[in-house]
């Protein structure tokens, strides 16, 4: 009895995040950047349900790539990173112990954002390659003239992401740690139902700040587009996906947006994700917030350079760090 209403649980909450994560797409852009521009905007079942059911039915093609193959399975196996992750916030399943830790979170954060290198590194389509094309016939001028691809700019984006762009979200993590003096989510969770959220302190909030930031940041959102910018005449390293493959694209990115507020449901607000919980709605209305408040600070900012990045970033964790002083003290 004990197992099945576990699996009740741990299944219908990822049914439930599923579904939701669906309409996140669509509320972003119908209910905030539609009415901030001042226009009707898609319906909320198009950019999360609609569009991807309309890249499943088109046709596939073959990138140009040197493991194709393997370029394609990239966003499935994000896809699957995140799910994983999801799975590891249920309460459900905490008897995994280790994996059940703000380490095995940073980890699979980690790995999600390396498939954006792997993305870069393996498109090399012609669309992308730097005009006029050099002569690559034996005996020709230039034989060595070195080929340049988009993709393998947004591969180095992604590795600044990854080495310095990512580093609010992780910090903000640790205010969390510091608060409670564990790694693990269920000590987290105990901690916060015996003394309050960590929200409500000012460890919290500095650190809900901090967390907010980099969650626009893994989300590469404005201003902080750092892989692909609207503006751009090609998609980085999304730019070879068609078919089923991008609408691989367009769910995983639903579903992160979902994942990443429960994530901070679970560390500030000590609910984890659990549908046989009430208190699951929190984590909902969590999820349903964060889109908004993401879209109305992205529809007012421009795209940040370097220039403006990196010092961003740079303030943003000095914050974080302060937090977790706090949270210390």
């Amino acid at each position: 009895m004990e197992l099945t209403y576990s699996l009740i649980g741990v299944i219908g909450t990822l049914a439930v995040s599923f579904i939701v994560s669906l309409f996140l797409p669509g509320i972003e852009r119908k209910f905030i950047h539609a009415r901030i521009q001042q226009r009707v905007g898609p319906p909320i079942t198009s950019p999360g349900i609609m569009a991807p059911i309309k890249f499943f039915f088109k046709q596939t093609i073959d990138p140009v790539s040197p493991m194709p193959r393997l370029y394609n399975a990239l966003p499935l196996i994000s896809l699957i990173i995140i799910i994983i992750l999801l799975l590891l916030l249920i309460p459900q399943m905490y008897f995994l112990g280790a994996l059940a830790s703000i380490i095995a979170v940073i980890g699979l954060l980690k790995v999600e954002e390396i498939m954006y290198m792997f993305m870069g590194s393996l498109s090399k389509s012609v669309l992308s390659v730097r005009m006029p094309f050099p002569d690559r016939a034996k005996g020709a001028a230039h034989p060595d003239t070195p080929r340049t691809f988009f993709e393998e700019l947004s591969s180095l984006r992604a590795f600044r992401l990854i080495a310095f762009g990512s580093f609010p979200i992780y910090i903000a993590l640790f205010v969390a740690v510091a608060m409670t003096g564990s790694l693990y989510l269920s000590d987290i969770i105990a901690y916060q139902q015996t003394n309050g959220p960590i929200l409500f302190t000012l460890a919290g909030a500095l650190g809900a700040i901090v967390f907010f930031i980099g969650y626009m940041i893994l989300l590469n959102e404005y201003p902080f587009s750092i892989l692909k910018g609207k503006p751009d005449v090609v998609e980085g390293p999304y730019l070879e996906y068609a078919a089923k493959y991008r609408a691989y694209v367009y769910i995983t990115r639903g579903f992160l947006m979902f994942t990443l507020a429960t994530l901070f449901a679970t560390l500030f607000l000590g609910i984890a994700p659990n549908i046989l919980n009430p208190s699951f709605i929190v984590t909902l209305i969590v999820a349903l917030l964060f889109p908004m408040i993401m879209a109305v600070m992205s529809a007012f900012s421009p795209i940040f350079t370097y220039k403006q990045f990196y010092p961003t970033v740079a303030g943003v964790s000095i914050i974080g760090v302060v937090a977790i002083v706090a949270a210390l003290l």
